[in-house]
């Protein structure tokens, strides 16, 4: 067998990035992951106000995908917290990139050295409510 048939349009690694990664959605999920969102409720209340049918789509393709992974926190009704698996977490040097991209071209944008203060203070918070 070939080993372009496993593939949707070709052996190009970005499209093949884009066929998970490739639209103005996903990435976000991804980003509130990094900023310590893990919950269904908590991605709802991004800025950016995802609508809940694509959100749910979202989860299920990263899910797939081994981005992310889910583990039930309670069951009646169940619910989700998601988490970044090794593969997801190798996206943060991409989205650090876009971060600088993005203040260099696009004026107003929040600053790297922001994000960056922000993920550190999620991390601490997450740090003291397991402590």
């Amino acid at each position: 067998m070939n080993k372009t048939n496993q593939f949707k349009r070709s052996a190009c690694a970005i499209a093949n990035v884009l066929e998970i990664l490739g639209d103005k959605w996903t990435l976000l999920v991804v980003r509130d992951l990094y900023m310590g969102k893990k919950t269904y409720s908590e991605f709802q209340n991004s800025p950016e106000k995802m609508p809940t049918n694509i959100l749910a789509e979202r989860l299920k393709r990263l899910e797939s995908a081994g981005i992310i992974s889910k583990k039930s926190y309670q069951q009646r009704p169940v619910r989700y917290a998601y988490h970044l698996t090794e593969k997801g977490a190798a996206l943060a040097p991409v989205l650090k990139e876009m971060v600088i991209w993005g203040n260099q071209y696009i004026p107003d944008t929040i600053s790297l050295e922001t994000v960056e203060k922000l993920i550190a203070r999620k991390k601490r918070e997450t740090i003291n409510d397991k402590g």
